[in-house]
């Protein structure tokens, strides 16, 4: 299919979008299509061979091994030089329904190269689209430099999969690092409108605003605000100026990341072991982190500081409230719970 037959929106998004699957290196694929070649033609000397006495051969004598294969060969090849010829009727009725078939076989194994490039797109459309309609709830990132990659590596470390993973960005080799970790990506600006409609921002659950300027997080805020009113979205920001903007477009949290490193590096003079213990917390995946849970039933009622786990907080109506609150003194139904679970 050419590239002028699709749609304008499917060419839009088989430029940008890129679907992870499964795929062969290149000599795998040469010696896949090695052996179905050579299967199709050891096929056809055994069926020639077990029917031999039904073939005449201009020389007039019996056909052996080796002119079986070699009728295979200029069969399979559609050269055909009529030297050798079946002409009993078995002999026939077996070309037509048998052999034939299997010259077809031969004939899309030496162009399967050609066949794929033309399939390719159509291939990819199509799993674009299936993906597009059945993705919803998804987590997109903006941005895959440095914090970037570590929000992809937080969501990967708390069981998020993959594949409710978008990334999109301008650095083609960036995306690549990402398809690579199996999420889904997108090549483009993330302050453009269409590029977020590729990515399905409309129906995201979380929006991740991790770009390089502060500039584009609040230009990336409000437009992807104004697709997905009800998705959260946070962004980071490096100057602590920029926080205003930010939350103006439309994010639910911001993050300034040059006052969070500032302040740690200050603790680390003092007491170096509070930041590897921050940094622990950080982790998911191995040691102490810091996590979030829905209330048990057998909790309703009692104290957060009398549970088992460590609590840090309790989540009420959206609202955060530390652990030594009077007002989170009594769990209750629909309280989330903010703790400190042992990652191993």
């Amino acid at each position: 299919m050419s590239r002028r037959s699709l749609p304008p929106e499917e060419q839009s998004a088989l430029s940008a979008v890129t679907v992870p699957g499964v795929t062969y290196g290149p000599t795998r694929a040469i010696l896949l299509r090695i052996a179905g070649a050579l299967t199709a033609l050891i096929a056809t000397v055994g069926l020639v061979y077990l029917d031999r006495n039904g073939y005449r051969d201009v020389t007039e004598t019996p056909l052996s091994l080796a002119d079986c294969f070699y009728y295979a060969t200029v069969t399979l090849s559609t050269t055909g030089y009529g030297d050798i010829t079946p002409y009993t009727p078995s002999a026939r009725m077996i070309n037509g329904l048998v052999i034939t078939p299997l010259r077809v076989i031969f004939l899309i194994v030496l162009i399967g190269t050609t066949l794929e490039v033309l399939t390719e797109r159509s291939r990819q459309a199509f799993k674009i689209n299936r993906w597009s309609k059945k993705v919803r709830g998804h987590t997109v990132v903006i941005g895959f430099g440095t914090k970037g990659r570590s929000a992809v590596a937080a969501l990967l470390g708390d069981g998020v999969e993959p594949s409710s993973i978008v990334v999109v960005d301008t650095d083609a080799t960036m995306l690549s690092e990402a398809t690579a970790l199996g999420v889904v990506t997108v090549h483009g600006s993330a302050t453009r409108s269409d590029i977020l409609r590729l990515a399905n921002v409309p129906r995201a659950a979380s929006i991740i605003v991790a770009a390089n300027r502060d500039d584009t997080a609040v230009l990336a805020t409000l437009s992807a605000r104004e697709l997905a009113p009800k998705a959260k979205i946070i962004a980071a920001v490096r100057e602590a100026d920029n926080v205003h903007s930010v939350r103006q477009s439309g994010a639910d949290q911001v993050v300034v990341s040059s006052e969070t490193a500032g302040r740690l590096l200050g603790i680390a003079t003092t007491a170096p072991t509070i930041v590897q213990m921050m940094a622990d917390l950080l982790t998911p995946d191995a040691g102490f982190a810091i996590a979030e849970r829905d209330v048990e039933p057998r909790e309703v009622g009692g104290s957060p500081r009398h549970l088992s786990d460590i609590v840090l907080g309790v989540v009420r109506n959206d609202i955060l409230y530390r652990v030594d609150e009077p007002a989170v003194d009594a769990i209750e139904n629909g309280d989330r719970l903010l703790y400190i679970r042992n990652a191993d």
